[in-house]
């Protein structure tokens, strides 16, 4: 593995005053500037995505009318649709075993994922009209090369732009912990604009007649949303795994986007042709041959992200035990 070191600091001795030669600190008044420079550039910046995505929102809730936001009937449509994935992020919430996550950082990770969807709704919406004249197979090519990577990496944006540089994102479960809370705040934002899109808003009432409205929508987001989170957990994963080896850290990063992308883009694709073949050959409703594909396909994935989360736990635990023997660890609900 090549040096960490440039040659002149490995080979002087630890009397050597090497600033500004190999080595260096801040000691100057220019040095003192140049940090607060970097500061501002990097805190700016971040600041400006937040702007722009902002924007966005405001734009694409504008489309629908604000008073939608507000509506107690939508509310409770979104939050009915949205409970699934809800269970499913608190699943991962109390499977790290390490540190409890604080919950500023959770619910600043939830609030930005909601921001950075814009993006991927700006997106999607701007380059689908390319692959339209493709047919079926260019639905396939626009959710494997846009909507499957351009998701993944907004959700895992908003675990970037704040979680991921505090100091309190002190393991690699951390990345799967943000990563599920940041696909669960798209899961939200998402359901919201296709509940807006296929409900009127003068015919919602309170109570359990909602459920029906829009074709029973709330029902059909509510199977899709446990999926948003099973994907950003495993890219959240991966950029936890990312923090701790700084120097594989691009691929690293890259490798969970791509397994996100991947499984996201696959049930995209699935999703249609399978429930309808489902339901043709068994004589099943669409809605219950759709139910029995993403219990499936869900299902699955989500089995292989439970054992990749109980396989750090498992570490943890035996590395934990090695340390201190006598340790007795509290039992969770997520061990055995």
């Amino acid at each position: 593995m090549p040096s960490r070191s440039d040659p002149v600091e490995s080979r002087a001795d630890d009397d050597r005053d090497l600033y500004d030669i190999a080595t260096w600190e801040e000691r100057t008044s220019l040095d003192g500037l140049s940090v607060a420079l970097h500061w501002l550039i990097t805190r700016s910046a971040k600041a400006l995505v937040v702007f722009v995505a902002l924007l966005g929102l405001l734009a694409i809730l504008g489309s629908f009318g604000l008073g939608l936001v507000f509506d107690p009937a939508v509310a409770m449509l979104v939050g009915l649709s949205a409970v699934p994935a809800l269970g499913l992020a608190a699943y991962v919430y109390v499977s790290d075993v390490t540190t409890g996550e604080p919950l500023s950082l959770l619910v600043a990770t939830f609030l930005l994922s909601i921001l950075t969807a814009t993006f991927a709704a700006v997106l999607n919406s701007e380059l689908q009209p390319f692959f339209n004249p493709l047919g079926f197979p260019g639905l396939v090519l626009f959710f494997f090369l846009i909507v499957g990577p351009v998701e993944e990496s907004v959700k895992l944006l908003a675990v970037r732009l704040y979680a991921y540089t505090d100091a309190r994102f002190d393991a690699v479960i951390d990345g799967a912990v943000y990563g599920a809370i940041a696909g669960l705040g798209f899961v939200v934002i998402e359901n919201l604009v296709y509940i807006a899109q296929n409900v009127e808003l003068g015919e919602l009432t309170l109570g359990v007649a909602v459920l029906g409205a829009g074709d029973g929508i709330a029902a059909l987001r509510a199977l899709a949303g446990p999926g948003h989170v099973i994907y950003s957990a495993f890219a959240g994963y991966y950029l936890g795994l990312a923090k701790f080896n700084p120097e594989h850290r691009g691929p690293i990063v890259v490798k969970g986007l791509v397994i996100a992308a991947a499984i996201h883009a696959l049930y995209n694709s699935l999703v249609g042709p399978v429930t309808t073949v489902l339901s043709l050959a068994t004589g099943l409703p669409q809605v219950v041959s759709l139910f029995v594909f993403v219990l499936l396909f869900q299902g699955a994935f989500g089995y292989v992200l439970v054992r990749k989360l109980r396989r750090y736990r498992d570490a943890y635990v035996e590395t934990r035990d090695a340390i201190d023997p006598e340790f007795e660890p509290e039992m969770t609900e997520f061990e055995d």
